[in-house]
């Protein structure tokens, strides 16, 4: 499934929460599936904009990726481990979100991607942005994690669906 296909599967999908369940925190310190969309959402965005700085880079960039970086780019995901960041990076997500909002939102995410998705792959691999945990990574990388992300919030969708009772 391409990136495209992947977010067009989170819009469908959200269409079938109502907003009770949609904003949901059914346990302290767990999101809920709206903040899990805004999340995804916004760290997509983040991602793009790495890649239009790597296409506006003027210097080479020699170094690469940290040990997991290589990692996880060699098996083209996440580990199916839950990823905590450090309190100061875990701010929660925004839970205020319509389906709207959020709706109009991975559209904003899909027009990017599709404004990269053709270009990426021109921009010099030695033009990069660091990443605090896999390192120095040029604009198809990071245009990649883009879909990574998304794939890897797969698994917390299922189980926060299964909490408020939408899966059985």
């Amino acid at each position: 499934m391409s990136n495209l296909e992947l977010i067009e599967t989170y819009k469908s999908e959200l269409q079938n929460y109502s907003l009770e369940q949609l904003r949901s925190i059914t346990a302290e310190g767990v999101w809920s599936i709206g903040q899990m969309y805004d999340h995804v959402i916004l760290v997509a965005m983040e991602y793009l904009d790495h890649v239009e700085t790597c296409a506006t880079l003027k210097v080479e960039q020699e170094l690469g990726k940290t040990d997991f970086g290589e990692q996880l780019f060699k098996i083209g995901g996440f580990p199916p481990i839950k990823i905590r960041l450090p309190d100061e990076l875990n701010t929660p997500p925004s839970n205020s979100d319509s389906k709207e909002d959020l709706t109009s939102r991975l559209d904003q995410v899909m027009k990017r991607l599709r404004q990269w998705e053709s270009r990426v792959d021109a921009i010099n691999p030695n033009y990069k942005v660091k990443h605090d945990g896999f390192g120095w990574l040029n604009a198809s990388e990071w245009f990649d994690l883009v879909g990574m992300h998304f794939r890897h919030h797969l698994r917390q969708k299922y189980e926060l669906e299964h909490k408020i009772g939408f899966r059985e």
